[in-house]
């Protein structure tokens, strides 16, 4: 899979044969174009706070909808992916090591002999004085091969010219000489099997990778982190309904409650003790509502990267929390956590790395022993093309070869502690990777166990709460009878309040512990039909 740039490609599969329960009707939210228009806190018309008159936006969003948006515009995961291509970049710069090098010098010399003032017995004359010129040419070319061997193709190229300045100044025919050669070095024990520009390559390989297991752990992170938010608004919209429910019951009574102190069937204290529920159902649904929006800012957060464009709009879940049960089998979900988890893989990359580390380290404790040699062609002639000729017939050479060795005298110590040094890296990544695994083994025995805990809490939250519905309204019959009192049925408001809201909890509880289970296992992108393509 390739990540230097991302096609997010979502294919979501209808749901079968799953066990569904959904909560209570009453819990759940009718949904209008402004929250605060609908809101049950319009219907108090005494002791209210002013409600906003602006407009807001709405947006109906499923889940398969924020995690499309989230992979998208995520910007944890828009930071993750630019340090995966910052990674290839690195690795594709590490190879510039096998680049050779060009350099050329050019020279112009100029000396002026003075007559030394001696005779040449062989010529019979005084030695003159002269003036030399010379035009010199060096290009080469260096570079090293992915063996350890370094390489240099090298030529010199003079012209020279002699004016004698005595008995007559004259130029005498100029000279060309040259040469081209080849030098070649190839280490037999430092840097032999590995060497700095190896090492180097090798680790941003495995860099890469760690760039992109960090990248895919990022994304199933954002998925799970909008799944959880997801989740958390559906039961954040269904605790201001069963408030705002309760609130209404709280209203209706004092309602029924003033009518009966009025006919005197009623005790002037049952009314106020209506009143203060009511009052207090109030500051709860009030909460409720804030929370809602603390909330709803936070999916916005996963989802885009221009939250501005979203302040003003409310967003709306076009699903309801569900119970979908999942076959749980713990030996599976361990098998599945140590197979695909990429933080795990990440820490087995990390031993990777430390191994190439080591194996440099090691190659560094010996002493430099290399081979080196060079072979040449040589010219000297008047004549440019006759210097060619000679260079290009080998007339003339010159080689040598032989052995070069450096040993430290004190004992190369620095390579030989970074090497124990090293050492005992290693050691400590491969504890810290049996670390991870053990406590990765942990964290998914300890989802297991939530999903199965948070699945008997549906059913037993479902059951409260439908007692708690029959237990109220045979007593309002009651206290329509007189058979009652206004406490009772306060109580029993509250008690069903309580009851919706632990429903909604459970349910919501139950698919955050099955979205963590599916992250802990690295099965996340399966589990939400999510295929990833990178070009």
């Amino acid at each position: 899979m390739r990540f230097s740039g991302f096609i997010f490609s979502i294919t979501c599969l209808a749901t079968a044969g799953a066990l569904t329960i959904h909560a209570g009707e009453p819990v759940w939210p009718t949904v209008g174009t402004n929250r605060m228009a609908t809101s049950p806190m319009a219907l108090d018309t005494a002791n209210q706070t002013e409600v906003s008159s602006q407009a807001r936006d709405t947006q109906y969003l499923s889940i398969d909808d924020c995690i499309s948006m989230a992979l998208k515009h995520n910007l944890d995961i828009q930071v993750q992916s630019l340090a995966s291509n910052i990674s290839q970049f690195a690795l594709s710069g590490a190879y510039s090591a096998y680049e050779p090098t060009f350099s050329i010098r050019a020279t112009k010399v100029y000396s002026d002999t003075p007559s030394s003032g001696q005779l040449n017995t062989t010529y019979g004359v005084v030695s003159q004085s002269s003036i030399g010129e010379s035009d010199n040419y060096s290009p080469a070319i260096k570079g090293l091969l992915p063996t350890g061997t370094s390489y240099t193709l090298s030529s010199q190229w003079n012209r020279n010219s002699v004016q004698t300045l005595t008995s007559g100044a004259h130029y005498l025919p100029p000279t060309y000489s040259g040469d081209a050669r080849i030098e070649l070095a190839q280490p037999l024990l430092k840097n032999a099997w590995t060497d700095f520009s190896r090492k180097t390559i090798k680790l941003s390989k495995i860099g890469l990778k760690t760039s992109k297991a960090t990248l895919l752990m990022q994304v199933m992170q954002s998925i799970t982190d909008v799944k959880k938010a997801y989740f958390t608004l559906l039961y954040n919209r269904g605790n201001v309904e069963a408030n705002s429910a309760a609130y209404k019951l709280a209203k209706q009574l004092v309602a029924e409650n003033q009518t009966r102190v009025k006919v005197g069937s009623l005790a002037p204290l049952d009314e106020k003790q209506s009143e203060s529920q009511a009052a207090a159902s109030l500051a709860a649904m009030q909460l409720a509502e804030s929370q809602l929006e603390t909330q709803e800012n936070k999916l916005k957060n996963l989802i885009t990267d221009d939250f501005s464009k979203w302040a003003n709009t409310t967003l709306l879940p076009s699903e309801k929390l569900e119970v979908t049960e999942k076959n749980l089998d713990l030996q599976e979900s361990w098998r599945l956590a140590i197979a695909q988890r990429p933080d795990l893989e990440e820490a087995k990359l990390k031993v990777e790395s430390q191994n190439v580390t080591l194996k440099f380290d090691f190659n560094q404790r010996f002493p430099e022993l290399d081979l080196i040699g060079s072979y040449g062609r040589n010219a000297n002639r008047s004549a440019v093309y006759d210097a060619l000729g000679d260079i290009q017939n080998g007339n003339h050479s010159s080689y040598y070869y032989g052995a070069s060795v450096t040993i430290p005298l004190g004992g190369n110590q620095a390579a030989k502690n970074t090497y124990l040094s090293d050492k005992a890296t290693l050691k400590q990544l491969l504890l810290q990777l049996k670390q991870a695994e053990q406590n990765l083994l942990v964290t998914v025995q300890n989802d297991v166990g939530n999903v199965r805990s948070t699945l008997q809490q549906v059913y037993s939250t479902r059951d409260a709460r439908i007692y708690a519905e029959a237990a109220l309204d045979a007593e309002r019959k009651k206290l329509e009878n007189g058979k009652s009192t206004s406490f009772v049925v306060l109580q029993l408001i509250s008690s069903l309040t309580t009851a919706r809201v632990n429903e909604i909890q459970a349910l919501a509880n139950y698919n955050i512990n099955v979205a963590q289970l599916a992250l802990d296992e690295g099965d996340t992108l399966a589990a939400n039909n999510i295929k990833l393509d990178g070009k």
